[in-house]
């Protein structure tokens, strides 16, 4: 691999800087404020959005230096393409990527530090920065609503049997519910639980259920992987990207998740695709996966192999399917 020069370092630079601007603009709404204003002078802004002005003057300048403001004729600020493309509620948000930017440099920070101790404080690490944590489950949306339903939801069958028999769909770890939304949207019969740990997560969930039309066959609740209930027997258990968080305790989390099923049905687990060969890591797909292994090492976990998952179901009775998607794999494991 050829020396970059000092130029492409300051150019992928100041694409870090760019997305710094925009994830501020995000978690303080400045984006979706000025489009529902149209133009506004930064007095302006920072009075509709109840910010210091200060603050929203330095930030529609930097917004604009990065290409996500323009200026109209008589010197008013509107959004931009890109800047609009940073609102939450806008049709294929690109929120995530700030939002992921953001913690990506927070997760190195950590990383650099503990390296001395190597001490693994665990998941507690994500909800450091409360300017983060509210936004983890859209952007998980973001990166990977539209892969499950144009491409994994279409070619894994175990989907289209639970919604034939109205079953009910469970989502262990399920954010701000999108897997679930998704699913719903898609299959007009099953039903859904969703379980999380963080309160504000099942908010959201229960929030976009209500505005997407699909809450009367969806419910979101608190609960935790270790220790929950289901009011009836499940067609299908899902683990999103949730497995190697848990994957220490996989023998005992399996067996209890077999015996929450019903006999026609199967736990699906979406999980990165660790690869056998290091040296495929440079592939551009694979780069962030690289860079997410060495934080999830933070957080006391690492990625999977995918035949390790296979090995695991297979042990706990149930019958694996492997199901590759590039640099990802879903494994079905059938009662």
């Amino acid at each position: 691999m050829a020396l970059r020069s000092m130029d492409e370092l300051r150019q992928q630079a100041q694409g870090a800087l760019s997305l710094n601007i925009a994830f501020i603009g995000v978690v303080n709404g400045l984006f979706s404020i000025l489009h529902t204003l149209g133009n506004a002078d930064s007095a302006a802004l920072a009075v509709a959005a109840g910010m210091d002005t200060g603050y929203v003057l330095r930030w529609c300048d930097a917004a604009y230096a990065f290409g996500w403001l323009e200026l109209t004729d008589n010197e008013q600020w509107r959004l931009s393409e890109d800047g609009d493309s940073m609102r939450p509620e806008a049709e294929n948000s690109r929120v995530g990527v700030a939002v992921g930017a953001v913690l990506s440099a927070h997760m190195a920070e950590r990383a650099a530090g503990l390296m001395r101790t190597g001490e693994r404080p665990g998941e507690k690490v994500l909800a450091e920065r409360e300017t983060i944590l509210p936004w983890f489950g859209l952007m998980l949306e973001n990166n990977f609503r539209k892969t499950f339903e144009e491409k994994i939801c279409p070619a894994v069958p175990i989907f289209a049997e639970v919604d034939a028999r109205g079953g009910l769909a469970v989502d262990l770890g399920c954010g701000n519910g999108w897997y679930l939304r998704a699913l719903a949207a898609r299959c007009g019969h099953l039903h859904g639980l969703g379980l999380d740990g963080f309160a504000e997560n099942i908010r959201q969930a229960t929030e976009k259920a209500q505005s997407e039309g699909v809450a009367d066959r969806l419910h979101f609740d608190e609960g935790d992987i270790h220790q929950f209930s289901l009011p009836e027997p499940a067609d299908l258990i899902a683990m999103n990207r949730a497995l190697h968080h848990v994957w220490e305790n996989r023998g005992e989390i399996f067996q209890r998740l077999h015996a929450s099923l019903k006999p026609e049905g199967a736990i699906v687990i979406w999980e990165p695709a660790w690869p056998d060969d290091h040296r495929v890591l440079r592939e551009p797909p694979l780069r962030g996966m690289a860079f997410q292994n060495l934080t999830e090492h933070v957080q006391g976990n690492h990625f999977l192999h995918p035949e390790e998952i296979a090995a695991a179901l297979s042990e706990a009775g149930l019958k694996p399917e492997i199901f590759p998607f590039g640099s990802d794999v879903v494994v079905v494991g059938r009662a």
